[in-house]
């Protein structure tokens, strides 16, 4: 007899793979031509008192593509992806060229985690909690200005809804 947990885990798993959009980073235009994005929204957030100028990647295909291809990202620039769900999320450098910090922040902009990215890997970086947002900025950039984990995000009350 399957108990009843494993049946809601099933459950549950057959309701993610369900999400799963049938097209993938490997249809997209970007992605053949090897170019990075641009004409995305922008936000401007307050973080450990500095302002970041921070694109906005909030549908699929822009979380897909992120920071990838960008050769270069002046220092108080950024990018802000907002998820559609509320959960444990991770990030990795695939065609990223440059080194970036990532942290992910909860509903509320409260800071969960910080990680060091290197460019070009495949390396995992998960949020300590569920996050509703992740901001991408040059690496070491919240170290140098001293924002920790726990620290909060300003502004992402502006942000557009996740699509």
């Amino acid at each position: 007899m399957i108990s009843r947990h494993l049946l809601h885990a099933a459950f549950a798993i057959a309701a993610f793979v369900a999400m799963v959009p049938v097209t993938s980073f490997a249809d997209s235009p970007l992605a053949a031509q090897g170019k990075p994005q641009t004409g995305l929204p922008v936000i401007t957030l307050k973080v450990g008192g500095q302002s970041v100028r921070a694109d906005i990647a909030n549908t699929n295909a822009t979380r897909e593509i992120g920071l990838m291809f960008r050769q270069k990202m002046a220092k108080q620039e950024g990018m802000l992806f907002v998820f559609p769900e509320l959960s444990y999320h991770a990030m990795w450098m695939r065609n990223t060229l440059i080194p970036l910090s990532v942290a992910y922040a909860d509903e509320s902009g409260v800071i969960l985690s910080i990680h060091e990215m290197q460019a070009l890997s495949e390396v995992a970086h998960q949020s300590a909690g569920p996050a509703r947002y992740a901001l991408e900025m040059n690496a070491n950039w919240f170290a140098g200005n001293k924002v920790k984990a726990g620290d909060t995000i300003k502004g992402l009350e502006k942000a557009p809804k996740p699509r």
